[in-house]
């Protein structure tokens, strides 16, 4: 069932790259999608990630580890450990935290910088108004930029929010946008999103 519905999604696009969000699911429960050979999956906690990931990315380095939620500066040297893509720069404190630790792991995580872009006080993200100050703040440090992430506000229609990260996307010259999940995914799509993160839609729902 897993295989099927991954193979529906990849059928949509031949070009985005689909994150199947695995957290919370028990790695046997993942195993089957790792065999088919998907190499990118989703994380929200670091030590779930850890506890899940660790030995099988040692076994398997074309596996790509994604942390999709929020990170405290005190899980960074972890963070970096473990993941090869962080979706969730907010802060120059971060930025700086992860700068520094590349340096001592010699490893260098891609970056999404997360834009808050429905202003909800609850959700983490810069605001787009800052954003170009922030993305040379952080490249400057020598982070690895690479796109925008965002989540959108629950119940309004993504569309919107979607067209304006693909114009914030396009305003400081980035290549990929992470955005998109089971429920709008295709909305996604039509503004250009890079990077699906999918969980439900491929490993149904969690409990």
């Amino acid at each position: 069932m897993i295989k099927s519905k991954l193979v529906d999604l990849n059928q949509k696009d031949k070009s985005p790259k689909i994150i199947a969000v695995s957290k919370t699911f028990k790695i046997n429960h993942i195993l089957p999608l790792i065999e088919y050979g998907h190499l990118d999956y989703g994380e929200n906690k670091v030590q779930e990630a850890l506890e899940k990931w660790e030995d099988i990315k040692s076994k398997n380095d074309k596996i790509n580890l994604h942390l999709i939620g929020k990170l405290q500066t005190n899980k960074v040297k972890f963070a970096v450990k473990i993941f090869d893509f962080i979706h969730s720069l907010d802060n120059e404190k971060l930025a700086k935290k992860i700068a520094e630790e590349q340096v001592k792991q010699q490893k260098r995580p891609k970056i999404f910088i997360q834009i808050n872009v429905g202003l909800e006080s609850q959700k983490s993200g810069i605001h787009k108004k800052n954003l170009l100050e922030f993305y040379n703040f952080s490249v400057n440090l020598g982070l690895d930029v690479i796109g925008l992430m965002c989540i959108p506000p629950f119940g309004e229609d993504s569309s919107t929010f979607f067209s304006q990260m693909h114009d914030l996307n396009k305003l400081i010259n980035l290549k990929e946008l992470s955005m998109g999940m089971s429920a709008d995914y295709l909305k996604a799509l039509e503004y250009k999103s890079t990077y699906l993160r999918i969980g439900s839609n491929i490993f149904g729902q969690r409990s």
